[in-house]
């Protein structure tokens, strides 16, 4: 897809859920056509001409100034996910690079890797903005085995693994809410990396070969994944739902460190423990 349709999709989705009322508007008449916003009500909320607005919502937003943006975000009620991706969406437009590009990274620095595998006790993974998990700790290992398609492969790539593989149903019980924080993290990074070949591929594929897939990347949903609780379902362990707080890498831009744990005393803690056995036990021969 174009960043044009990107943009003109992604401000029609955000329009539609935004009601009059919610706006502090008047609704006049009863017989609207739409359910959220009008053009001309989002116009006039961020201050606009209405053919400004149009042509903005047409995907032409290369050249709008960061006071439009703000104020269209602030018109539609963005959240800090949305603006940030109205913005990507805006720099994409301005760039228009002449060719697709594929994001080339050397190995990661033995330096992260030690961070890594020091953290003993907490499952722990690296992964970039298309969900390839690119490193685990033992205990990150253990608990996306269902993940990765032999124990020889060193990585894989979540989405893949989540909408194409049946292991993948049964790893996120959560099946709904965990389609669409994948969904969401990969449109909020084809904002930030439109021209990524790697990433417009897997899009693809995955637009292509699941219909769950495609009916939420329709939605034109972005999130920020900072902190929160996930929930799993280990063939070897049974259920745990456990918190995790995902780390940008300063010195990596585009990398993500994310931990897992779980609060002293409790079941979801004593199946982290129960993990930690059964990894001790899978993967014994790898210190051999």
């Amino acid at each position: 897809m174009s960043t044009e349709s990107d943009i003109r999709e992604f401000l029609v989705s955000r329009r539609g859920k935004i009601t009059p009322q919610q706006a502090g508007l008047p609704a006049y008449g009863g017989n609207r056509r739409v359910s959220g916003l009008r053009r001309e009500e989002v116009a006039l909320l961020a201050g606009v001409s209405i053919d400004y607005y149009v042509r903005l919502e047409r995907g032409h937003i290369a050249g709008a100034s960061e006071e439009v943006l703000d104020a269209v975000a602030n018109a539609l009620q963005l959240d800090d996910a949305e603006r940030a991706h109205l913005f990507d969406l805006a720099r994409a437009a301005a760039r228009r690079p002449v060719r697709r590009t594929r994001r080339v990274r050397g190995p990661l620095p033995d330096s992260v890797l030690r961070v890594l595998h020091s953290m003993t006790d907490s499952p722990a993974f690296i992964r970039n903005g298309r969900l390839d998990i690119l490193a685990t700790n033992t205990l990150g290992r253990a608990l996306y085995a269902p993940l990765f398609p032999d124990a020889a492969t060193a990585t894989t790539n979540i989405a893949r693994a989540q909408f194409l593989t049946p292991a993948g149903r049964d790893f996120f019980p959560q099946w709904e809410e965990s389609v669409n924080t994948t969904v969401s993290l990969l449109r909020t990074e084809a904002g930030r990396a439109p021209h990524d070949t790697e990433l417009t591929g897997l899009i693809g594929e995955l637009v292509t070969r699941s219909e769950e897939f495609r009916t939420a990347w329709a939605k034109h949903n972005v999130r920020l994944h900072h902190t929160g609780r996930k929930a799993f379902h280990h063939p070897a362990i049974g259920a745990l739902t456990v918190d995790f707080d995902a780390m940008e890498l300063p010195a990596q831009p585009g990398l993500t460190l994310t931990a897992y744990s779980a609060a002293p005393g409790t079941p979801d803690a004593d199946a982290l423990r129960l993990l930690a056995t059964w990894a001790a036990t899978e993967y014994a021969h790898t210190a051999e």
